[in-house]
């Protein structure tokens, strides 16, 4: 199988290593020459990772790793991609009037049976497909990053989506070794719109002087979670975080329980977006952490670590049963997508069941 990736930038490569391992065809396409060779690189760094953690003889890993780049192929425009793939992932930036100039072109050079797939992570399916002639082509299949190691992806229907183009783009996924999730067409999917309380309500904490930083954070590992939500925000940044929070917000109609934080903006405006500007909700040494900003500095409350992680998880409950009664996902693929997409110990309504 040919498979097109529109985009070299951290995700296109990683998407297309995948393909890679797993022996499909790569064509993988951008406008930045110097994207395409770091994105080579980039790929060969990651499959001699991945040989490494395999059972091969130390002196077969080189030959392995030679024999899937030898898959990997450079398209110089989109036609190419459109009219010589199977299956095109596009993986460009996140602006809708982009995206649709991306697939106009390939749904123009394709065959009817390519299936044409975005990984946006915010954006809607349908408002993409609206840029083609046959949407009933179109999904979004939404990988996580990185995508070599995380193990989900969304796959997302748009409203014209035929059934055999999700049936055939779940089996590629799953060919791949991820694990596929259904969500509905919905703002955020279903990652992104349950775990949005995560940061928010963490914020509103803060907001309100009930606890610091770092007890926030505290709590929060301390309740399983690998990171709290500002070391996440600050690895993530902070202009993303903030992005996706007004468009989620926005689109589900402005709720005032997914209202973003002013504390976002105020730093997204001051250019104190987390690890890769040195300074965030934490300050940073050649991204090390060295302490808490000086403008989130402050004395210990007595709020008890367990009551600070029951209200973030209490928010996160109420919203997974939002978008469940919104008809974005079931139950059981909520708590998938949390457990694999978000690193939390417990889905939602696995916590509700354990109580």
């Amino acid at each position: 199988m040919v498979i097109g990736i529109v985009g070299a930038g951290v995700m296109g490569s990683g998407i297309a290593q995948l393909g890679l391992e797993a022996g499909d065809e790569v064509l993988l396409h951008d406008v930045d020459e110097t994207a395409l060779e770091h994105a080579a690189d980039r790929i060969r760094d990651g499959l001699t990772r991945r040989a490494a953690r395999l059972d091969l003889d130390p002196d077969s890993i080189d030959d392995w790793v030679d024999g899937r780049l030898a898959g990997l192929r450079h398209a110089t425009t989109l036609d190419q991609v459109g009219d010589e793939a199977d299956v095109v992932i596009e993986a460009a930036l996140e602006s809708l009037e982009l995206k649709q100039t991306i697939f106009r072109v390939l749904d123009a050079a394709s065959a009817p049976a390519t299936i044409l797939a975005t990984n946006t992570s915010a954006l809607s399916i349908a408002a993409i497909a609206e840029a083609t002639a046959r949407p009933e082509r179109v999904l979004g299949l939404h990988f996580f990053n990185p995508a070599p190691v995380m193990r989900l992806v969304e796959v997302v229907p748009g409203p014209a989506t035929t059934d055999d183009v999700v049936d055939r783009a779940t089996a590629l996924v799953e060919s791949w070794a991820r694990t596929p999730v259904r969500s509905a067409d919905r703002p955020g999917f279903i990652v992104n719109r349950v775990n949005r309380p995560f940061t928010i309500e963490a914020l509103r904490i803060l907001e309100e002087r009930a606890a610091t930083v770092e007890q926030i954070d505290e709590a929060l590992r301390d309740a399983g979670f690998p990171l709290g939500p500002f070391e996440l925000m600050d690895l993530t940044g902070l202009d993303v975080t903030t992005a996706a929070a007004i468009g989620i917000w926005e689109g589900l109609g402005r709720p005032d329980r997914l209202r973003p934080s002013p504390i976002q903006a105020e730093l997204v405006e001051a250019g104190r977006l987390g690890r890769k500007t040195g300074e965030g909700f934490y300050r940073y040494d050649a991204g090390r952490r060295t302490a808490v900003s000086d403008r989130f500095v402050g004395s210990p409350t007595s709020l008890p670590p367990s009551e600070i992680a029951a209200r973030i998880l209490s928010a996160i409950d109420a919203e997974a049963h939002e978008a469940v009664d919104d008809g974005v996902a079931t139950e059981h693929d909520v708590d998938l997508a949390l457990r694999l997409g978000a690193a939390h110990p417990q889905g939602p309504f696995e916590r509700r069941t354990a109580r």
